[in-house]
């Protein structure tokens, strides 16, 4: 094997590490947000009776999650709820907006 040849085989290498480390680091940097998804466009656990991405029946839906960027949950605008109280996303699954069963 040439020494040009075994030198693209290194850089391959390397380019693939980096790659996965990116993709890994990428993950790490995201977070389950409940109650930000318009209806059908959850990622996941839309509560019981739903089965998981994409099956979310009203916006905003409590017990519905996204993926958003780590520390963006409660910093994403919702429109205010019917009484004008505020409506955030949150951590954990909410009560908030959950269709009758």
């Amino acid at each position: 094997m040439s020494n040009i040849m075994k030198t693209v085989a290194v850089a391959g290498a390397v380019a693939a590490a980096l790659a996965a480390q990116t993709t890994t680091a990428t993950a790490q940097e995201k977070e389950k947000c409940f109650g930000v998804s318009l209806a059908g466009e959850n990622d996941c656990a839309a509560g019981p009776g739903t089965t998981c991405a994409g099956t979310s029946k009203v916006d905003y839906q409590g017990n519905a999650w996204t993926l958003v960027d780590a520390g963006t949950c409660a910093e994403i605008e919702l429109p205010a709820m019917a009484d004008g109280s505020p409506r955030m996303g949150s951590l954990e699954a909410l009560e908030r907006d959950v269709p009758a069963s």
